[in-house]
């Protein structure tokens, strides 16, 4: 199978740019008059076939199959090779579609009373809720992985939400990578997983938010978070009934043991570059300056092993200087602005979230070189973080780093957690 990329004419973020409308609606999804002929395509796929097809939302791309059909949903388990217990979310264009895996009436007024507010709020967004199956409807049993709920948002992209109203079905929709690598933000960063594996990626941009979205359950009390995302929890508190809403991405289900997980990306270790991940945890003890453990020289070359150089990276979030201060020589003048594909970049372009990789070599005690250095910049903004951490991720393993030194965040109830949820998966060693 050749895979093939159609580029979707858009300004960005799924934004179809000549189809905007004043209000996004909850109710109903307006189609434009006349939708792009690639959004045709991949919705005639996605009805007629059982290949997944890859889609790009605000938070990263997805990997979308029909949620009503078996054959389709196993076909995004096989493309992605994912155990077949990790429970999908599915994908609403509007109100009207979700009613319909809704308990009889299927009017907004049968949604749980404790959504009604965070819907009103975060849709359309980066929230996925749960909510009980209707055994009256027909969600393919692979969706919901053996559970008796299922996850459900709308997500904010306009292309995402004009492909799910075409195909006329909800999407299942995981991130459009291969299991445990770094979640896709680009339509190359697929493409770099999944060619030859599926047919068509619908090539809207770069996402905006960076991670996925946030998972909550309100059918228990309180009610509980069970991943974090592109809506922080103090945000959630804000809302009638949530006041009280707890963090739920530890429990059992997570570190290993033999339960379902209760929702995406709690069982099984995510967002993983081929190189081995070495995290330094923001350090605590009431922020006073210091606390934070630095990359030292041990710590290199310890994973020079055998005496053979070695590429070695560093992501930094804010306090780390270049190369974590170790002795190094920046190569400045090749210093190459690029985005994840590795294309040339000027310093306005910057200002979208994408990076400079800094390439030189680390030095000895008596000036020798030690290894190949790459060392990339995300800044102290939590959000630029978040937007670029997982194209890093997958920049540097292009570059061929075979250790990541990763300078944590401080942990948050906001976009932070989420950050560090995701570092935290990728750890191959998490130092406090």
């Amino acid at each position: 199978m050749k895979t093939r990329i159609l580029k979707v004419p858009s300004q960005g973020d799924g934004d179809l740019g000549f189809w905007s409308p004043d209000k996004p609606a909850l109710a109903t999804w307006s189609l434009p008059p006349n939708p792009p002929e690639p959004l045709r395509e991949a919705a005639l796929a996605l009805q007629q076939t059982s290949t997944p097809v890859a889609f790009p939302t605000e938070t990263v791309y997805g990997l979308g199959a029909d949620a009503t059909r078996s054959p389709a949903v196993r076909g995004i388990y096989a493309a992605k090779g994912r155990p077949s217990d990790n429970p999908l979310i599915i994908h609403v264009s509007d109100l009207d579609m979700l009613s319909r895996f809704l308990p009889p009436g299927g009017e907004e007024s049968r949604l749980p009373e404790i959504y009604r507010e965070v819907i009103h709020k975060f849709w359309p967004g980066p929230l996925t809720i749960l909510l009980p199956k209707n055994n009256g409807v027909v969600l393919a049993p692979e969706v919901t992985a053996g559970l008796s709920t299922f996850g459900v948002r709308m997500p904010a992209s306009p292309l995402a939400r004009t492909l799910i109203k075409l195909v006329g079905n909800p999407l299942a929709a995981p991130s459009a990578n291969a299991s445990t690598r770094p979640s896709p933000t680009k339509a190359q960063h697929v493409l770099e997983d999944l060619d030859g594996r599926i047919d068509l990626i619908l090539d809207g941009g770069d996402c905006r938010v960076g991670v996925e979205s946030t998972v909550v359950d309100g059918l228990c009390d309180p009610p509980v978070v069970l991943r974090p995302g592109g809506v922080g929890i103090e945000e959630l508190r804000r809302c009638r009934g949530w006041e009280g809403v707890v963090k739920g991405y530890k429990d059992r289900s997570e570190v290993g043991g033999q339960s379902a997980p209760r929702a995406p990306g709690m069982k099984y270790k995510h967002y993983s570059p081929k190189a081995r991940v070495v995290l330094f945890e923001k350090g605590g003890g009431g922020g006073g300056g210091g606390q934070e453990q630095n990359v030292g020289e041990r710590d290199v070359i310890g994973v020079l092993e055998g005496g053979k150089t070695k590429t070695v990276a560093f992501i930094r979030t804010g306090r780390w200087g270049v190369a974590c201060g170790l002795r190094n020589s920046s190569i400045k003048e090749e210093e190459v602005k690029e985005d994840a594909e590795g294309k040339g970049r000027s310093e306005e372009e910057q200002a979208d979230g994408t990076f400079a990789v800094k390439r030189g070599v680390l030095l000895g005690e008596g000036g020798e070189q030690i290894a190949k250095l790459l060392d990339v910049d995300l800044g102290q903004d939590v959000e630029g973080v978040a937007h670029g951490l997982f194209a890093a991720l997958r920049e540097l393993d292009r570059q061929g780093a075979d250790v990541i030194f990763v300078e944590g965040v401080s942990d948050g109830d906001d976009i932070a957690g989420a950050v560090m949820n995701r570092l935290r998966k990728a750890a191959s060693e998490i130092r406090q």
